[in-house]
């Protein structure tokens, strides 16, 4: 499956705060040519990418030939967040971090669709932050999808969250080694105790002298300095901090009234990150005021991580969507 880079100019883009900037905005194209199937966009988490499908692609489980998110079916879409890393925008862009919102990220997709004649989506879906940022266009752009489907998620970023964020920044700025140690942290909150008893039960990796549970988070410590840049993560890592579609507008009664497409939410049941409870709160909410929605559920151990590991509950999930 083809991994080809394409490039949108954006030329003077004036950040909410007023921060104006020039950068290519990124994307990939999957499965059927633009204008010819029922499009799909698809918005990537904090560590993601636009390689979305195919070898290496980070959702590669659901997106592709036959699987849920059918290539011959549909045409996917999928953009880098400006600064990500992946889509090696100049460091000017990075250093202003944290004049950009996830509202700025919405608006930035929302010109890309527009370069490309893109009026009308089947779906807008995105994991964590990037559920985040498709809630954001939903309220943006009423019209532009059927389908709102935010997975280990919300439309705003909890306090427990902030939290998280914080510590996360402190690490990013005063460790020696920031992103190995701020990613072995935070995928204590991507996975659960279960989780790590399940997969480990206290053995030994007798080659290296330390527990497996040990030596597993140090892989991954390691695996995000190889292939992350730290201005990159502090950018992710603020966006994070900033989900909030009522901001400025009004109530999450008032601002959810105008969103128009079908809004399926999913959470794992053992995410202690994006916790289910605010998932339930926010679908009483939209079923007291009448609007179309869903709730569904993935059974995992693996916590916040599940919507990269349950490939066959989503399956089931999301079928009728797809």
């Amino acid at each position: 499956m083809e991994n080809k880079l394409y490039h949108i100019p954006i030329t003077e883009f004036t950040t909410e705060t007023g921060f104006v900037s020039d950068f290519d905005l990124t994307y990939q194209l999957v499965g059927q040519p633009l204008f010819s199937a029922p499009i799909v966009l698809v918005n990537h988490a904090l560590t993601g990418n636009s390689r979305v499908a195919g070898p290496k692609g980070w959702w590669s489980g659901i997106i592709g030939e036959g699987k849920l998110v059918d290539s011959k079916k549909y045409t996917i879409i999928t953009f880098d967040i400006p600064g990500n890393g992946y889509d090696k925008n100049p460091a000017k862009l990075i250093e202003n971090y944290q004049d950009f919102k996830p509202r700025d990220i919405a608006k930035i997709f929302g010109l890309g669709l527009e370069f490309l004649k893109i009026d009308k989506l089947h779906a807008t879906m995105g994991p964590s932050l990037g559920g985040g940022i498709s809630w954001e266009m939903a309220v943006l752009y009423p019209d532009l999808m059927d389908h709102l489907i935010p997975l280990g998620s919300d439309w705003k970023t909890s306090d427990w969250i902030i939290a998280h964020n914080l510590a996360q920044e402190q690490i990013l700025k005063n460790s020696t080694r920031p992103l190995h140690d701020a990613r072995l942290m935070a995928m204590l909150f991507y996975r659960t105790a279960d989780s790590f008893k399940h997969r480990f039960n206290r053995s030994v990796n007798e080659e290296q002298g330390v527990f497996n549970a040990e030596s597993w988070l140090l892989h991954h410590g390691k695996r995000i300095e190889e292939r992350f840049d730290l201005e990159s993560y502090r950018l992710m890592n603020h966006l994070l901090t900033h989900i909030d579609i009522t901001r400025g507008r009004g109530s999450f009664e008032e601002v959810v009234k105008t969103i128009k497409a079908k809004i399926t939410q999913v959470i794992i049941d053992t995410d202690i990150f994006f916790v289910p409870q605010e998932n339930v709160e926010t679908a009483e909410v939209l079923n007291k005021l009448g609007i179309e929605n869903e709730l569904k559920e993935i059974k995992s151990i693996y916590g916040h991580d599940g919507f990269l590991i349950e490939f066959d509950q989503l399956e089931e999930l999301l079928k009728d969507i797809f």
